[in-house]
């Protein structure tokens, strides 16, 4: 089965409509609205046609899911400038399909300096080469409840996942409200200088897994459960560079669920234990 990869890499290839503004189409996985993390990865590749790199580079994002995306309808970017400072800039970035927004974003830009250095220490898991991908455990339940596995359930997905914890898609049980799960790009990237691209995709990746973990305490799966689960907001922060050529770990947790909302944060380290990125969201998980 062909990889989406490619195509991944096809959508965040934006077009230019002018200096500051932007279109694309969508990678469709199997969700009925466009993928939340599609969404921010464009931001951020139209926001870096804006920003040179070399003199400043993202360090931070915070997005609001707006309305839901049409898989069917391409998108168009509008990057702002807010702000060009000595050592910050900002700008802010609205997605839209035809008259409707669906996105707001803001995007800040720092300048490369030296300063006081710590980190979280990377939790003690199994390595990926031992574990099974997602997909191969995705296709044994699939089977028996007739469901085809697409998008990042199958071997297409553009990105690989090998889960730390055993995990039944179907029937999950009772867990407590963490995933640890190991990922690559399923093809090769060969794009290590290009850093915008680099942070467009671990982007696309931190949507995945999230809300996830929510729903671990709760035997509940959205595959057998009528449920709207939905991100609200997103926002992430790019540690250190990073080689995605080489597995990635993202750990999250879920500290809070009420209301019909959860709240996850979620750390990505190197294989070699380095924090790269850490993230935030809320999201809608509401029973139907």
């Amino acid at each position: 089965m062909q990889s989406l990869f490619p195509r991944l890499l096809e959508i965040l290839d934006l077009k230019s409509i002018s200096d500051q503004q932007f279109t694309t189409g969508n990678l469709f996985i199997g969700s009925p609205q466009v993928y939340g993390g599609q969404v921010l990865s464009q931001a951020i590749m139209a926001a870096g046609k804006t920003i040179d790199y070399t003199e400043k580079q993202l360090h931070s994002l915070h997005g609001y899911f707006l309305s839901p995306g049409n898989n069917d309808l391409d998108i168009r970017y509008e990057v702002e400038n807010i702000k060009n400072g000595r050592s910050f800039s900002t700008r802010r970035v609205l997605a839209k399909q035809k008259d409707r927004t669906i996105f707001l974003g803001a995007l800040s830009y720092h300048i490369k300096e030296e300063g006081l250095s710590h980190q979280a220490s990377m939790p003690n898991v199994a390595q990926p080469e031992s574990l099974t991908p997602f997909s191969d455990l995705f296709a044994q339940f699939a089977e028996k409840f007739n469901v085809k596995p697409r998008g990042f359930y199958s071997a297409e997905s553009p990105i690989i996942f090998h889960p730390v914890e055993y995990f039944d898609p179907f029937n999950p049980g009772l867990k407590p409200p963490r995933t640890h799960v190991w990922f690559k790009t399923n093809g090769d990237f060969n794009q290590a200088d290009d850093l915008v691209l680099k942070q467009a995709i671990l982007a696309y990746v931190s949507d995945f897994s999230l809300l996830i973990s929510s729903l671990l305490p709760h035997n509940v799966s959205f595959f057998t459960t009528p449920m709207r689960i939905a991100s609200l907001d997103h926002s992430m922060f790019f540690h250190r560079d990073f080689d995605l050529s080489d597995w990635h770990l993202y750990a999250v947790e879920s500290t809070n669920a009420q209301s019909g909302r959860a709240f996850c944060q979620g750390k990505i380290f190197s294989r070699n234990g380095v924090l790269v990125a850490s993230t935030t969201q809320e999201g809608l998980i509401r029973k139907m």
